[in-house]
């Protein structure tokens, strides 16, 4: 399925590097903060911002519609299980080569979001019965379509995100 591959190029890219050029932060390597409290201020790092929150879940509905439609017979925990996997392994990614940091709020919000996909393809399968697969398809493909549209109309324009700035723990030196 074209569709998802060019889904999941752009999920990566927006997770990553929110549409900039790829790059690796100079934190890379280092210890740095991970947020385990979800959806409250920790430390250097604030909360989640709602639009922030909003745009991580409306990313992660096409990655449930598309699994719905690639394993229509999986029960939603194990959807939700593959959800979670990717969104871990995305928010491990951006910690590790420092384009953003682990945050758990992330990782919940981009699951739902799944889920929400998931979901959706949950009751068109029961009102389509065998057209869910094909019509499922198609809203993932045309959702595709209207998302790089949407990037190519970003990338285009001179609004950008900028590179996050490295979020870095200062170990001061031993006393001696």
């Amino acid at each position: 399925m074209p569709a998802l591959v060019v889904y999941l190029v752009l999920l990566a890219w927006v997770v990553l590097w929110k549409l900039e050029v790829p790059w690796i932060g100079a934190a890379a390597g280092l210890l740095r903060p991970i947020k385990l409290l979800p959806f409250v201020a920790s430390g250097d790092l604030g909360a989640s911002a709602p639009i922030e929150v909003l745009i991580n879940l409306a990313i992660f509905v096409p990655f449930g519609l598309f699994l719905g439609a690639l394993a229509p017979t999986w029960t939603w925990w194990k959807a939700g299980g593959v959800m979670l996997g990717a969104s871990l392994v995305l928010e491990s990614t951006q910690h590790l080569i420092s384009t953003g940091s682990f945050d758990t709020t992330d990782l919940i919000v981009n699951t739902a979001g799944g889920l929400i996909g998931w979901g959706v393809f949950a009751v068109l399968r029961r009102r389509l019965a065998d057209r869910a697969a094909a019509v499922s398809a198609r809203v993932c493909v045309i959702v595709t379509a209207l998302a790089l549209v949407a990037v190519v109309a970003f990338v285009a324009s001179p609004l950008h995100y900028g590179p996050q700035r490295d979020v870095v723990v200062e170990h001061p030196a031993p006393q001696r």
